[in-house]
């Protein structure tokens, strides 16, 4: 089910915006003239040597901070994912790309308290031509992702 599919079946609303090709964040924040800090990138993340994942949700302009991921799971072993364990996290997505719906595929989610002050975020569709557009609250409330502090400036 792709990313559209999946908002549509759970009647949130949204805009896709199909752009030129894009493969990072930044890059796609400024195409889309999206402020970096608004612009919701996602990260997979590995935790006890590949027993379970976390997605894990940042602003652009900000690096996922490992050790603090470790600490909030009790001192887990957390490394970010292969690009081949995104491939098969997400089979309908290109390779490359991770929605920020971990529950989308069974798997916890993490979003950065700064992206919590945001009226809409901005994150990458299900291919790297295509972004969606939706209201954090409807986002917040579809996913109910846990909240920390996960990122530094990057």
């Amino acid at each position: 089910m792709t990313t559209q599919d999946y908002l549509k079946k759970r009647n949130v609303s949204f805009h896709v915006h199909d752009h030129e090709p894009a493969y990072d964040a930044s890059h796609l924040a400024q195409t889309l003239h999206v402020q970096g800090r608004k612009f919701a990138k996602t990260v997979l993340l590995r935790a006890d040597h590949g027993y379970s994942y976390l997605v894990a949700v940042l602003p652009a302009t900000h690096r996922v901070d490992l050790s603090r991921v470790s600490r909030l799971l009790g001192g887990s072993d957390v490394q970010l994912a292969s690009e081949e364990d995104v491939a098969r996290h997400c089979p309908n997505c290109e390779r490359g790309v991770l929605p920020p719906f971990g529950s989308h595929f069974d798997t916890t989610t993490i979003i950065d308290r700064s992206l919590c002050g945001c009226d809409e975020i901005v994150f990458e569709g299900d291919t790297h031509t295509r972004a969606i557009r939706m209201q954090f609250r409807d986002y917040y409330n579809l996913e109910h992702p846990l909240i920390a502090d996960i990122a530094g400036e990057g």
